[in-house]
């Protein structure tokens, strides 16, 4: 301790290092190296900007070869005259919009898009609700009961196209069908030999069981895969509340689960309407023509009458309708995006 002039005391610590000396000591420099690398030269990174386009080159391309290469043609095409004789000739004959005229007078072209829209629409409804209803079953299902339904409902989706039909077409066979036995064996009269592909509507009918059928699998999985998003805490709150099962679904689930039901249904009018070879492994699209829908009638007119032109302009236009069906789709994503 150490008095100055002015009768100041001072003291110094003994006991810290350097302090007798009078100075301190600096924090050591921190470890690593001193000099960051630089990348050698002649190597520069690609800008950020251009690598994602690199990296989605190449499905772009192949879209592009696979997808629109023949979209392109075929809208050219509908523009064409192209029978058996310009077939031989390799000489297409342009008409302009011959074709869509031709066909936007046509009654049996808008007797076609009726049926394809109504048919598709019953499908898609049947679908969404069993498909929802079977959903929801799986959620209160048990382990092992879960597991029996989902295998079940995954065997029914990978069974091919062609089998399926197959096994539907014995089903109801007119002499062997095991649909007619079993109403003859429930006491009903007229169904011995009965031909259940008689009419178009009876065909359409089979071929909307055999679509449901296939498409269930689709939506009840994924309902169950959304259901599993959905908080206990809701459940309860809603049963505290004294919600019954229908109003816990339409005040929780439903508004929850939105944009799957949103997308799913969308997914589901795509499929069904476009849906081909269930239509015309069925019965050709017969009798008579009876239960053609869009691309069994654009096949048939193409394949069949030699019509390739008309064909063309039919699968132009069916596009069209899809689109539209996306726009409304699109709308809505939108307009729920803007409520959020």
């Amino acid at each position: 301790m150490t008095v100055d002039s002015q009768g100041a005391v001072s003291t110094a610590s003994t006991d810290a290092p350097g302090s007798a000396a009078g100075t301190s000591k600096t924090p050591p420099p921190p470890a690593g190296p001193k000099n960051v690398p630089k990348p050698p030269r002649g190597r520069r990174s690609l800008p950020g900007g251009v690598l994602p386009y690199l990296l989605i080159a190449p499905a772009v391309l192949s879209m592009a070869v696979l997808l629109l290469y023949p979209l392109i043609r075929n809208v050219v095409l509908s523009f064409q005259q192209v029978g058996r004789r310009e077939l031989i000739t390799r000489k297409p004959e342009w008409t302009g919009v011959e074709n869509y005229t031709e066909l936007l007078g046509d009654s049996q072209f808008w007797t076609v898009v009726v049926r394809s829209v109504v048919f598709t629409a019953a499908n898609v409804v049947l679908i969404m609700a069993l498909g929802t209803l079977i959903g929801l079953l799986l959620n209160r299902l048990g382990k092992k009961m879960r597991l029996v339904l989902s295998l079940s409902l995954i065997l029914a989706w990978a069974m091919p196209i062609v089998a399926s039909v197959t096994v539907f077409r014995w089903l109801f066979d007119e002499q062997f069908g095991v649909v007619n036995w079993l109403l003859r064996t429930l006491g009903l009269s007229g169904y011995e030999q009965h031909n259940w592909f008689e009419t178009g509507f009876s065909t359409l009918v089979i071929v909307m069981i055999l679509l449901v059928w296939g498409s269930i699998p689709f939506v009840a999985l994924n309902m169950y895969a959304a259901l599993t998003t959905v908080g206990s805490e809701l459940y309860e709150a809603a049963k505290m509340d004294g919600a019954n099962g229908w109003r816990t679904f339409w005040s929780v689930v439903f508004p929850n689960l939105k944009p799957f039901f949103l997308i799913t249904t969308f997914l589901e009018i795509i499929w069904i309407f476009k849906a081909f070879a269930q239509v015309y492994a069925m019965n050709l699209g017969g009798p008579d023509r009876g239960s053609e829908t869009l691309p069994v009638f654009a096949y048939i007119e193409g394949q069949g009458q030699f019509h390739y032109g008309v064909a063309a302009a039919i699968s132009v236009l069916t596009i069209v309708m899809l689109i539209a069906a996306m726009s409304f789709y699109f709308r809505l994503i939108l307009k729920q995006e803007e409520e959020q």
